[in-house]
């Protein structure tokens, strides 16, 4: 059973060398620039390890109350930044494992929904996101389709 585990002194190195398929990588960023948004936004960022045993899967960082457009309005929202699960680890479970622990998080934060964004392009990861429970917003942030999943499962 895979579980979350905060980034130390002791892991960091490791949670760096986590790499995703070639054809993913200009979908997502490589953890140790997440880890540095992270070390900057302390106040949102929710960066975490999966692990299933000893071994490192991927990388999760979960974003926290975050005034999501200040130009319109103080909402705030909650959800997945970035998922990283590691080439030879994926097919397994652990993207949606990582779903469903910030989806945990948020609710245990108060949170009926969380949100992700992703590229709209072939062969991108809206399909994954889709097949997961987000739906499109119909909003966009930085060319990225926004998506909401509401947690009411």
């Amino acid at each position: 059973m895979p579980r979350l585990v905060q980034i130390t002194a002791d892991n960091v190195e490791d949670a760096c060398r986590i790499t995703v398929r070639p054809d993913q990588q200009t979908f997502v960023s490589p953890v140790a620039w997440s880890l540095a948004e992270a070390y900057a936004q302390p106040e949102v960022a929710w960066p975490r390890l999966i692990v299933e045993g000893d071994v490192i899967v991927g990388f999760l960082m979960g974003f926290f109350d975050i005034v999501w457009a200040p130009e319109r309005s103080d909402e705030r929202r909650s959800g997945l930044w970035r998922l990283n699960v590691a080439a030879e680890q994926q097919g397994r479970g652990y993207g949606r494992f990582a779903v469903r622990a910030v989806g945990d998080e948020a609710r245990r934060r108060g949170r009926d929904r969380i949100y992700t964004t992703w590229e709209p392009v072939a062969d991108g990861p809206e399909r994954f996101y889709l097949k997961l429970g987000f739906q499109p917003t119909g909003e966009t942030s930085g060319g990225q389709v926004v998506g909401v999943r509401h947690l009411t499962e």
